[in-house]
């Protein structure tokens, strides 16, 4: 079983990645932002070695215009040592990586250009894998893309289009349900018929079901027939309704008991479960903690990197939870994660707000100059008259913490969690 996020992170330091606008894309600054990427790569892989996580989808946009005639760049062979380092770490640890093209990657368009763009595209990701020396196990994900008012005539396009694929892509190669045109049934019968593995999406079935009566461990067991032994094992997608926004919009952080409740329904250890999450690798994480062996110290951990968010919404909830650190015997995992939900689901208090912010000063009040000291009592002051936000008092700090280079500070998500 592994559990994992996609592209991006939060709190990892060196893990940003860049991009450019078209007009920008010279030789010259493709080859800066492929550097950058790829060394933020890095460390989001290493950041995944570190916290056990065995499954990462690959932002698309790590080379820039990968499939673009305006990147005329040999990248696979200029950034070869780099490449092989990161597919190296990927290997040795046993993580399972993927990519997944974006909407404009259609297969099944009428329009050939569209088509021809699309198996550029998908060529181009297959490549990025390839030069990492990863076998068939780390796949590409694509929908199957439109209906063009033609339901039948748009199916019969992909599985020709789809055979006009490089072998080495057609390998790689999964479908998935989407939220709108083509449900896990569609998927399941275009996977069967062309023998390309198929990933269920739970959030996309709720909102295009087939039948509503029909679980959703049998789709998963159905969709499992479609995964051979060279294709790694069975990968899912899984994602909450975030409450407030559009039918279909994935959640800020996943729920931690709706997901053990499926987890435990589907035998998810039995599967890859790629989280589609906006908090990225923190749900990661915690989805890990709470379906597999805990060590203490992993909980006390994780604490260390919430407690001052914690503390600036709620501190009831933090001597809560240090009071259930405590009790060393327990499986802690589960009502630690549900008390971190509840702090984060607090309103906002500017009281709270400036007692987290004075803890956090406790690491520079000795080593502050004296213009650092009398610009946080300004900017708290400003604070509470509305003159300044919450933002600006943390960025503040998170200057200082950078200055001063406070490591249990530089891994807190304090500074990135609102």
């Amino acid at each position: 079983m592994s559990i994992g996020y996609a592209c991006l992170t939060i709190g990892v330091e060196n893990s940003q990645q860049k991009s450019c606008n078209l007009k920008n894309a010279t030789p010259e600054k493709l080859q800066e932002i492929i550097s950058n990427n790829l060394n933020s790569l890095e460390s989001i892989v290493d950041y995944n070695i570190e916290n056990n996580i065995k499954l990462f989808r690959i932002s698309s946009d790590i080379i820039p215009f990968g499939s673009n005639p305006i990147n005329q760049l040999s990248w696979w062979t200029l950034y070869e040592n780099k490449l092989n380092k990161i597919g190296t770490k990927i290997k040795n640890s046993g993580m399972r990586v993927s990519m997944h093209p974006g909407q404009y990657t259609v297969l099944n368009s009428p329009d050939s250009k569209v088509v021809e763009n699309a198996i550029c595209d998908l060529n181009y990701h297959g490549k990025f894998l390839d030069s990492l020396g990863l076998n068939r196990e780390h796949k590409l994900i694509l929908h199957i893309g439109g209906i063009y008012q033609e339901k039948e005539n748009a199916i019969s396009r992909f599985e020709e289009n789809y055979r006009k694929l490089e072998e080495s892509v057609r390998k790689r190669l999964v479908i998935e349900n989407d939220d709108r045109s083509y449900n896990i049934r569609d998927v399941l019968d275009i996977g069967t018929k062309l023998s390309i593995p198929v990933v269920f999406d739970n959030l996309h079935n709720k909102v295009n079901p087939v039948n509503e009566e029909i679980s959703e461990e049998t789709w998963i067991c159905l969709a499992a027939i479609t995964w051979k032994v060279n294709d790694g094992r069975q990968k899912i997608h899984y994602s909450q309704q975030n409450p407030i926004k559009k039918r279909g919009s994935h959640a800020e952080t996943i729920g931690i008991r709706e997901f053990v409740n499926f987890y435990k329904r589907v035998k998810g250890e039995n599967l890859d479960i790629m989280l589609e999450v906006k908090d990225k690798n923190l749900s990661a994480v915690k989805c890990i903690l709470c379906t597999g062996r805990q060590k203490i110290s992993s909980i006390e951990s994780e604490w260390g990197h919430y407690k001052y968010a914690v503390l600036e919404k709620a501190p009831d909830i933090y001597q809560e939870i240090r009071k259930l650190l405590k009790n060393k015997n327990e499986d802690l995992a589960l009502p630690f994660y549900e008390a971190i939900e509840r702090a984060m689901d607090t309103e906002n208090n500017k009281g709270h707000a400036i007692n987290a912010a004075q803890h956090v000063w406790g690491y520079f009040k000795d080593v502050a100059n004296e213009k650092e000291k009398n610009d946080f009592v300004k900017i708290q002051e400003n604070y509470k008259a509305d003159i300044k936000s919450l933002e600006n008092v943390k960025s503040y700090l998170w200057k200082l913490t950078l200055k001063y280079q406070r490591e249990y500070l530089i891994n807190s998500l304090y500074f990135f969690l609102t």
